[in-house]
């Protein structure tokens, strides 16, 4: 599936061909602190298919903690919105793409979730919250 995406301020656009059966949750704890969230969503890119169109990302290395490999997590230097994780190795690179940042993000569902243990207890409940359509 070919998509496109940028951050929320603009500066960073970018394309990727995605595979839509990739997509998943992570409950790690890393990615609740990252997004600032409950968990995060993802989609990988085919090997080799990302393409920054504009912008240039502000990267952080982080190790992650229980292999102990390094992966580069990449945001707007501008707006702060996370766009994707990829390992430091490798070519042609795969690239964990925030679905937040596509502009098709309702026709990608999450078909997976990862890092159950960590997972929020509230998230259960969501269903059962009163909801508006928007903020009042």
């Amino acid at each position: 599936m070919k998509t496109d995406g940028s951050c929320h301020c603009g500066f960073i656009t970018f394309t990727a061909d995605v595979d839509p059966d990739t997509a998943g949750i992570c409950h790690c704890t890393d990615c609740q602190t990252f997004s600032g969230s409950a968990f995060r969503t993802l989609v990988r890119s085919l090997p080799g298919t990302f393409k920054l169109l504009t912008g240039t990302p502000t990267l952080y290395i982080k190790t992650t903690a229980e292999s102990g490999r390094k992966r580069e997590h990449a945001f707007c230097p501008r707006c702060g919105t996370p766009i994707y994780a990829t390992t430091l190795a490798g070519d042609p690179k795969s690239y964990s793409l925030r679905i937040g940042t596509l502009s098709p993000r309702g026709a990608i569902t999450p078909k997976h979730q990862i890092w159950a243990r960590s997972h929020v207890a509230w998230l259960s409940e969501l269903a059962t919250l009163p909801s508006t359509d928007k903020q009042s």
